[in-house]
């Protein structure tokens, strides 16, 4: 049977490129899913799915979170707009200038609009974030610019609410099927995939094809050979089918690699958790809350400056920071003053406990003597500037220390004192494949590949070195729904 439009994928990007296919026209869909049914959803299954997008003023978030005001009084006054320019200056602030102009505007111009489209023609329902962004401030709850909405029952919630979508817009939906190669006419377009699936082998045909299956951080070769060591031997937060299967059907029919090949999103998780992604555990074993403590490696040594920004701006960042430290683990280490601020998933994991500093340190894998030198040297120097906001970039900073804390620099001296172990989790990778406007994947001569299409983590250079939390999500709804779009059109 020949379909309108093959989706390979089965997460966020890959249904908002099924579903805007169909409400473009495209009367067969077909989306194949690597996966098991039980295993469905790729990475968005695991994710905080919280949506990153512009807004000008804060009347415009009462759509999604009508009842905003009434649970948390004061929410219209305390939420400041977040315009193109300030979207702008966030991603390329953490990208250091290098995500791609073109690709970013689009991103952030089509953000708003593709979260109604996302409400009105995927049926998502959304919520505040209240557990990972909202912060408790007295009596009230200060909320972040920008990145303060997600789907109701996170990942789980987004990823089931596509699946239902794509049922009811009679998306056919194929599962256990991998697949394994791009067919071509004799003009070089796309013209279906080949697919392994319960039965084996069997060609699908297709007008259009959008790729919307991840990158490879589940795949050690990959990651060794893209990233170098020690990312053979991370943990993975997500799905373990990610092994960049999408990435190399593209680039075996000259696509044009983009982007960041040697960069990637990692976040700081609980070291005991398992080599890839529970599906009941989600992304609970997060461990984001390191701007109100320190950090220390297994040599007793602080390593970074826990409070350089917001921990949205910087956690993506510094979980492969902690990968590259010695046996990629360190521990967050808090004193009591600021139990109350951790986010709820540090609930998931025990931590070590004691009523001294010296007790503490006992109790860890690092080196005792230079540990609490370490320790006491901190908090000699901390404790200046501020007051104290867990709210916003405070200034209450260390001196006399190195690596200085810039933010948020509380002394440890308050029992009892906790440490939970941490080492860095791959969550997704950043190189991917050059598109132009429509999504469409560019060849190696700087044309496009006609008929082939690509959204959410296979689109190259948007995130150089580190990303703001939830524009992840973001760019594959606003990508995908562009890929399917474009590809349900150019067989009109």
């Amino acid at each position: 049977m020949a379909y309108d439009v093959i989706v390979v994928g089965g997460g966020n990007a890959a249904f908002a490129a099924a579903a805007s296919a169909r409400d473009h026209g495209a009367k067969r869909v077909l989306l194949l899913e690597k996966a098991p049914r039980e295993k469905r959803g790729g990475n968005t299954h695991f994710s905080g799915a919280i949506f990153r997008f512009r807004y000008d003023d804060v009347s415009e978030l009462d759509r999604f979170v009508p009842d905003a005001e009434r649970d948390y009084p004061g929410f219209h006054k305390g939420v400041q707009p977040y315009p193109l320019e300030a979207y702008r200056d966030d991603l390329m602030r953490v990208t250091q200038g290098r995500s791609d102009p073109e690709l970013s505007t689009l991103l952030i111009e089509s953000s708003y609009d593709t979260m109604c489209w996302m409400q009105e023609v995927g049926r998502h329902k959304f919520e505040l974030a209240l557990s990972v962004m909202g912060v408790r401030v007295g009596n009230e709850v200060k909320w972040p610019r920008g990145a303060m909405i997600r789907a109701v029952h996170e990942g789980v919630g987004l990823s089931k609410t596509w699946f239902e979508t794509g049922e009811k817009l009679r998306i056919e939906i194929r599962y256990d099927t991998g697949a394994q190669r791009l067919t071509q006419d004799g003009s070089g377009r796309v013209t279906g995939v080949l697919a392994r699936g319960p039965e084996g082998f069997a060609t699908f045909d297709a007008k259009a094809v959008v790729l919307g299956c991840g990158g490879f951080e589940t795949n050690p070769e990959w990651r060794l050979r893209y990233l170098g060591a020690p990312w053979d031997h991370a943990k993975v937060r997500g799905s373990n089918f990610n092994y960049g299967d999408g990435l190399k059907m593209a680039l075996d029919i000259g696509a044009m690699p983009w982007g960041h090949w040697s960069g990637c999103h990692a976040t700081p998780i609980n070291a005991e958790a398992a080599d890839y992604g529970v599906q009941n555990l989600t992304d609970k074993t997060n461990r984001l809350s390191y701007i109100f403590g320190i950090m220390l490696n297994v040599e007793g040594r602080r390593w970074v400056d826990e409070g350089a920004d917001m921990n949205s701006f910087t956690y993506a960042k510094y979980g492969g920071m902690i990968l590259k430290q010695p046996r990629s683990l360190v521990y967050q280490i808090f004193d009591s003053k600021v139990l109350e601020l951790l986010e709820p998933r540090y609930a998931t994991s025990e931590p070590f406990r004691a009523d001294t500093l010296e007790g503490l340190v006992k109790q860890l894998k690092v080196d005792h003597i230079q540990a609490l030198r370490t320790l006491q040297e901190y908090n000699r120097g901390a404790g200046h500037g501020g007051p104290f906001n867990p709210a916003q970039l405070d200034g209450l900073h260390t001196e006399g220390v190195d690596p200085p804390k810039t933010n948020w620099a509380l002394k440890l001296d308050t029992p009892p004192y906790v440490a939970w172990p941490v080492t860095g989790g791959i969550t997704f990778t950043f190189g991917g494949l050059r598109i132009n406007r429509d999504a469409q994947v560019i060849a190696t001569d700087w044309k496009p590949i006609s008929g082939l299409f690509t959204c959410g983590e296979m689109v190259g250079g948007l995130f150089h070195y580190n990303y703001p939390l939830g524009t992840g999500l973001m760019s594959g709804a606003v990508f995908g729904r562009i890929a399917g779009r474009a590809a349900a059109l150019s067989n009109a």
